[in-house]
């Protein structure tokens, strides 16, 4: 499998990192536990850059979710050093 040269994963996962540190924990107003849940602030934009920036390190590690593919960017970056 093809794989992403390390230092554009390594852009991606900064990216990644940046558009997540505007994420908030959600508020529990039912009492159903919604505070372990986290949310994208109202911003649309933000919203859309995440989605895209994880659709792209998906695509890039060949993974399918973003767990999986920061585990993977991170190990090849890791790797080529």
């Amino acid at each position: 499998m093809l794989m992403a040269h390390p230092t554009v994963l390594r852009n991606l996962v900064a990216r990644y990192e940046s558009l997540s540190s505007h994420t908030a924990p959600a508020v529990d107003t039912d009492g159903k536990g919604a505070a372990g849940r986290m949310t994208v602030e109202a911003d649309p934009e933000i919203h859309r850059q995440l989605a895209d920036v994880s659709y792209t390190l998906c695509v890039s590690t060949g993974t399918r979710e973003i767990g999986s593919a920061l585990a993977a960017a991170r190990e090849h970056i890791a790797s080529a050093a």
